[in-house]
């Protein structure tokens, strides 16, 4: 899944200073009137959208996760757990699953929530006009095909699902941002406003949305209608937007927030003994999406060229800075195979030497391919530009990316467009390459290889391939692990044979954490936790 400069105001969330580092983050002061805990955090900029079925980032992710809740819900090790469903029965053929909701479930209105607002949801996620990036990922339901999902409710409290076939993952599915349900009333009522305005923000999460500036901040309170809210950390949760590096540090350092998800990359090794500095694992790839759609990328031997020609071990060393590995695949590493004693990387391989190693021969091969495709030593080829999003890191890559193609005699203009605008540029095909990264929404390969079907709204490269699609559609409707691996293998090698994107690297988790905040956690991935947080002097 997927990532603004902004000149930032501070403001505060109650009457008076309130006391602590950085003015704005406290525990309760001593007396006897007790002042509301305002925790102030950065997870990234101005959202594209907080949909729950339209978002596709990581970053709105987080915000939508504090307002929303499916069925299940992650831990902090990634294992889904029971949220809105008390528990589920699963039938012996694993192909039925029933759910029983919690007892006195409430929208953030108070109003009752019922088995039908998840079949509701559901069938708007995948409705053609919804456009949901992530509708595909409904297809393990019955029903996905024809329009409308085979899940129904017997009664208020329970939820019947039939799947087309064994779906290890699915309980992780319900935990997944998409799948939360959201209240049919607000958006007949507001239509697309609904999730813009926190009037009509109507949630069923840990937290409400009370307020939102955009491009300076947005407020989430505790909603007091959740089942779990005696549970539940600070008062309020003060998300910054930001995507200017230096200045997230800065407000950093004074500790005006207490967490940071970004941060300059030149500052990286001056960091990384300090107790606050965290790297984590994550399930995840960087690289470069090609618009197989426009020449000069319509053609696959000059995307493989691109590919091979890119220097991953300098980019990984020299600017990454934080263990990231040169990815040789799409799909990365840390998922298992059909042998649980083996990862899908370590069966799948690589498709060329990621390492410095390689980088000689690689790039003498592209420069063969560029000859093959008729542009010997760049001769004839257009000047095309890299499109990446305000980040000093995205640039500083993208510096680098277009100093390596130029080795192929190409010339590459740099443009970067602030979060929002680049996320819709690069989803419309209004580009011609384009820095991409997805994480992983589920601990299966699929993820990271069903985007790519024939009009998907995450297939940001335009690609089609009848072939790669069947491959898919079979692994969705198989119940043997070893023939959906050994078909998802095959639709990797698709990817590479047609060369349609470039794999960097794997990703690490990377951000700041003040020693302050407890209980706050990162999952694999990339979601930020903050709803159980604890701020401790």
């Amino acid at each position: 899944m997927k990532k603004l400069s902004l000149l930032l105001v501070l403001m505060m969330l109650v009457g008076g200073v309130l006391a602590g580092c950085g003015g704005n983050n406290n525990e309760t002061p001593g007396g006897d009137t007790e002042e509301p805990v305002v925790l102030t955090v950065h997870v990234g900029p101005n959202p594209d959208t907080i949909d729950p079925a339209l978002n596709s980032a990581v970053d709105g992710a987080t915000l939508v996760i504090h307002a929303f809740e499916g069925l299940y819900t992650l831990d902090k090790d990634g294992v889904p757990i029971p949220g809105q469903a008390s528990g589920v029965e699963i039938s012996e053929d694993l192909l039925t699953y029933t759910f029983t909701l919690r007892d006195d479930l409430k929208w953030s209105d108070g109003t009752p929530i019922t088995a039908e607002d998840f079949i509701y949801s559901w069938n708007r996620a995948i409705a053609p006009e919804t456009a949901a990036d992530y509708g595909y990922m409904f297809e393990s339901i019955k029903g996905f095909e024809d329009g409308e999902l085979d899940v129904t409710a017997p009664d208020d409290k329970t939820l019947v699902v039939n799947l087309v076939a064994v779906t290890p993952y699915f309980l992780e599915l319900t935990a997944f941002p998409t799948f939360s349900p959201v209240q049919k009333a607000t958006i007949d009522a507001n239509g697309e406003q609904w999730a813009l305005n926190p009037e009509f923000y109507i949630g069923n999460g840990p937290y409400k949305l009370t307020e939102w500036v955009p491009s300076s901040h947005m407020v989430y309170e505790k909603n007091e209608e959740y089942w779990n809210v005696a549970e539940l950390g600070p008062d309020s949760i003060k998300f910054i937007l930001m995507d200017d590096d230096n200045a997230i540090l800065a407000a950093y350092e004074t500790g005006e927030i207490l967490f940071a998800d970004s941060m300059p990359n030149d500052e990286i090794d001056a960091w990384r003994d300090k107790s606050d500095f965290y790297l984590a694992g994550q399930l995840g790839t960087y690289y470069v999406s090609f618009n197989t759609q426009k020449a000069p990328f319509d053609n696959p031997l000059v995307r493989e060229a691109f590919n091979l020609a890119i220097d991953r071990e300098y980019i990984c060393v020299e600017i990454g800075k934080s263990g990231q590995e040169p990815a040789g695949a799409f799909v990365p590493t840390g998922l298992t195979d059909a042998d649980p004693t083996k990862e899908f990387r370590d069966v799948g391989g690589n498709y060329y030497d990621p390492t410095a190693a390689g980088f000689e021969a690689n790039l003498a091969r592209a420069k063969e391919l560029m000859t093959e495709a008729g542009y010997e030593n760049g001769e004839g080829f257009p000047v095309v530009e890299y499109l990446y999003n305000e980040s000093t890191g995205h640039q500083l890559i993208g510096e680098a990316l277009q100093g390596m193609w130029k080795e192929l005699g190409v010339d590459v203009t740099l443009t970067s467009q602030e979060w929002s605008t680049f996320l819709n540029t690069r989803k419309n095909g209004e580009y011609e390459i384009a820095r991409n990264g997805w994480l992983g929404d589920y601990n299966d390969p699929i993820s990271f290889l069903d985007m790519w079907i024939t009009g998907s709204g995450n297939n940001d490269a335009q690609w089609s391939n009848a072939e790669y699609d069947q491959l898919i559609a079979d692994v969705k409707k198989s119940n043997d692990s070893a023939e959906r691996m050994e078909k998802m293998h095959a639709a990797e090698d698709i990817i590479f044979e047609e060369a349609m994107l470039a794999p960097i690297y794997y990703y690490v988790d990377l951000y700041l954490m003040n020693d302050k905040l407890q209980n706050a956690y990162a999952s694999p991935l990339g979601y930020k936790y903050f709803m159980f947080a604890s701020i401790t002097e």
